[in-house]
């Protein structure tokens, strides 16, 4: 049965091979790391927690206009702090790699009968696991402040959103992590990376409010369409529709991972 698993997926792509048993097993390894560390479920929830009570509350009564409907900023913050939730939590899953380079598990790893796709999967997949269950339950908080979700189907969308725009962060997470040793540097370097893509993305405040050459780089970063998909899904209102910023998330998820995929093929192990 597996066999037959494992043979309809090298059908559909058709030039490698992907072990479901391997995704499977770091899947849950990642997700037992996570459900025993308390501090990291904490940790990872306070900073989220604190940007959007802090710049909600201090902001109540402005409006910012997307379009030409004016919304109140508390309403319009929570997309953009689930989307800095999942762009923080996400790239940062690449210091595991760095942490198993450290303690040797990352060599069992690659040295396994296993295709390094499969690695990659499922690390993808233990990642976006857990930036999906931290992000929801960010929203959740938000619901009992003062968010309220449009709609059944707005939610389901919402969680599509969440899932490709962990893909698609988790994946240059990896791309950084297996090309680095030093933890130290890997911290800088995702700094230096993160936050330009975090205030260009329209999270904290729209994009006609910047300037053009500004705002046509914001326009070619991925979280710019993840956060204005959120904002879509779970409110109504975005900047841009709804199928371009689907189709633009998805694409960026796509690209990432064979990006990934490609410096984790070509990644010392030793």
């Amino acid at each position: 049965m597996a066999k037959k698993e494992v043979n309809l997926v090298v059908s559909m792509f058709g030039f490698f091979e992907i072990n479901l048993s391997a995704v499977y097993a770091l899947w849950v390894r990642d997700i037992i790391r996570f459900y025993r560390s308390k501090s990291r479920i904490i940790g990872t929830l306070a900073t989220p927690l604190l940007f959007m009570v802090f710049m909600g509350f201090g902001f109540s009564g402005s409006d910012v206009f997307l379009g030409n409907v004016s919304l109140d900023y508390k309403i319009f913050l929570v997309p953009g702090i689930l989307g800095m939730t999942i762009l923080f939590n996400s790239t940062f899953a690449g210091i595991s790699v760095l942490l198993d380079k450290e303690f040797g598990f990352f060599k069992e790893v690659m040295i396994a009968p296993v295709s390094r796709i499969s690695i990659v999967l499922g690390r993808i997949a233990g990642g976006t696991t857990i930036t999906i269950f931290q992000s929801s339950l960010i929203l959740f908080l938000s619901t009992l402040l003062w968010f309220k979700i449009g709609s059944l189907f707005g939610f389901i969308l919402s969680l599509a959103y969440m899932f490709l725009m962990s893909v698609t962060f988790i994946s240059i997470g990896l791309a950084f992590a297996s090309r680095m040793k030093d933890m130290h540097g890997f911290n800088l370097i995702m700094n230096l990376f993160i936050f330009p893509l975090f205030f260009l993305s329209g999270a904290l405040f729209p994009l006609n409010r910047l300037p053009e050459p500004i705002k046509i780089i914001s326009y070619i970063n991925p979280l710019t369409y993840g956060v204005d998909g959120l904002r879509a899904s779970l409110t109504g209102f975005s900047e841009f529709s709804i199928m371009t910023s689907f189709g633009a998330t998805l694409f960026f998820a796509l690209i990432a991972v064979f990006v990934g995929a490609y410096f984790f093929e070509k990644s010392e192990y030793l």
